[in-house]
């Protein structure tokens, strides 16, 4: 496992929950190809309510027509690593939006009190001995 610190970029993917690609979801083949391609991390989150370029409004309640809500996947990595996957979105990403965010990822207080220093910039090794490829030590 490898941690990210200091400068990052977020990349968000914002499509509908009903978007696929090769029957399954976009969402998801987005984060295992983020996943595959060595990506510091992503998410998934459902909106409740949203609209976007055909400006017709899918929400949540209860009496509404529409159950195609909006998600956004967001990824979070060095600025290198995140604009070297964008041709892979441009291949799955018909309609929808995707959004480049510069950033700065800081570690939880527990993680630097566990190592005993302060973050490095860039990828550092994990905790219990890996390295940066993310092998484990002997």
């Amino acid at each position: 496992m490898t941690f990210l610190t200091g400068p990052a970029l977020r990349l968000t993917v914002y499509v509908g929950e009903n978007d696929t690609w090769h029957h399954k979801p976009l969402y998801s083949e987005i984060v295992h190809r983020a996943h595959a391609a060595g990506l510091a991390g992503a998410s998934v989150f459902r909106g409740i309510e949203g609209y976007g370029a055909s400006a017709r409004i899918h929400t949540s309640r209860l009496l509404s027509l529409s159950e195609d809500l909006p998600v956004a996947v967001v990824v979070v990595d060095t600025e290198e690593r995140v604009r070297a996957f964008l041709p892979q979105l441009d291949e799955l990403v018909g309609e929808g939006l995707v959004t480049l965010e510069e950033c700065e990822v800081v570690l939880p207080r527990s993680h630097l009190r566990s190592t005993g220093g302060t973050p490095v910039e860039g990828r550092t090794p994990g905790p219990e001995g890996t390295d940066p490829e993310g092998k484990k030590s002997l």
